[in-house]
């Protein structure tokens, strides 16, 4: 059986492996020169040397906000060292060594874009690609397709009220790269999380001044003199911006940290899949397309242990591609994913937040196994991710100065100096 993946990120990476595992032919589709997705540094904003849209975020000297003690796959952590949060090269480097492991890098096509994805009568997938270096297109037929093109790629850009006449710069966190562009600059920072703190606190060391708008309960830790929190923006002026608080600040840059959005731009309408407020469906399990259940979507849920939950989902997915689980009926994986997606709003979640884990992710990585009777992940990630998230929250600061240990599959702690 031949396996198709798009994408040499962590997820494509964590199919190949499996897929390789089980013995099957696998082709990795990847639009960049290297593997990582990303992880991926580089100094270029807009569009590549091939007029398509830069596919990484990664801004200079960023460090995981996550300990690297829950970012590596189930059987093959990253590398010791002392830290627990580490510098993205030596994410990058990890995903190197885990493909030379398993041999992945003889699957990888590199600087093939994939032009369009169409089903065949018989479930299989036509996959149309544009070799880069010459220019040519290529179709290719495979009996199954992981879709691993990541979602941290295509921006989130909300419409504000007067950005056309705002005279100074405007940018999604997508095209940040660096503080040295800011020095001296007012810099208003729209959106509180993860990025958006990560980003305000490293421009406050060369700008002006940086103002964080959101709506979220006021912040309550310590900032540098020059970092301040507004509430939303309710409109851009030419020289700055007023806030629903009736306050008013002049800025010469506005940096939208305001998410990303999911997005398959090679699917054609008869693959079955919509994307609507973010919310892809219709999906067993948020990965197996149930229109067409030979192909899945692997690494779509967040705030999540990233490269365990991928390999966890990839495993699942086999257990049905192999035949060695069945699949229920088409009526009843829509019937769970309409009950599972309710309840979610029941809990108070929007439907941007169909795909999104944090706290309760134990249960969907516990659901995943019990339903493909395979093995789960230990509860220990799930404990630390957790605990790591609340630190991020409580001491943005100083929360990168933790250094973990796991015990066992069930506890971890804290280490001392």
């Amino acid at each position: 059986m031949s396996y198709c993946i798009i994408g040499a990120g962590m997820a494509g990476l964590a199919a190949a492996r499996r897929v390789l595992e089980i013995g099957a032919q696998v082709t990795i589709f990847e639009r960049m020169d290297q593997l990582g997705g990303t992880w991926i540094y580089t100094d270029e904003v807009g569009v590549d040397r091939y007029g398509l849209p830069v596919h990484t975020s990664m801004y200079r000297g960023l460090r995981t906000n996550l300990p690297k003690e829950v970012m590596g796959y189930p059987d093959f952590p990253i590398p010791a060292q002392r830290d627990s949060y580490i510098v993205s090269d030596d994410i990058l480097s990890f995903l190197r060594l885990y493909a030379d492991r398993y041999h992945i890098k003889d699957c990888i096509k590199f600087e093939h874009h994939v032009v369009q994805v169409h089903p065949t009568d018989g479930e299989r997938w036509i996959v149309e690609v544009e070799n880069l270096a010459d220019h040519q297109k290529e179709q290719h037929v495979f009996d199954y397709l992981f879709i691993c093109n990541g979602h941290y790629h295509t921006p989130n850009v909300p419409t504000v009220n007067g950005s056309e006449i705002f005279q100074g710069q405007q940018l999604h966190s997508h095209d940040y790269r660096c503080t040295e562009h800011y020095k001296d600059k007012a810099v208003l920072v729209i959106g509180a999380g993860p990025s958006g703190m990560d980003i305000a606190l490293e421009l406050a060391k060369t700008a002006r001044r940086v103002t964080i708008s959101h709506h979220m309960e006021r912040l309550t830790f310590p900032f540098p003199s020059n970092l301040s929190q507004q509430s939303d923006v309710s409109m851009l002026t030419e020289t700055g911006a007023k806030f629903t608080n009736g306050s008013e600040e002049s800025f010469d840059v506005v940096l939208y940290c305001t998410g990303f959005r999911y997005n398959f731009p090679f699917l054609g309408a008869d693959c079955g899949i919509e994307v609507q407020d973010n919310h892809v469906q219709p999906l067993y399990k948020h990965c197996i397309n149930i229109n067409h259940p030979t192909m899945a979507f692997i690494g779509l849920p967040f705030y999540v242990c990233a490269a365990q939950m991928m390999d966890l989902q990839v495993r699942f997915c086999l257990a049905y591609l192999t035949g060695r689980q069945h699949l229920p009926p088409a009526h009843e994986m829509l019937e769970d994913a309409a009950q599972e997606f309710e309840d979610r709003l029941q809990r108070g979640y929007k439907k941007r937040h169909a795909h999104m884990m944090g706290p309760e992710q134990g249960r969907y990585y516990d659901d995943l196994a019990k339903t493909a009777q395979i093995e789960t992940i230990p509860l220990v990630m799930t404990k630390l991710h957790n605990e790591s998230s609340q630190r991020f929250v409580d001491d943005l600061i100083h929360f990168r100065k933790d250094v973990f240990r796991i015990v066992d599959d069930e506890y971890f702690e804290y280490v001392k100096e």
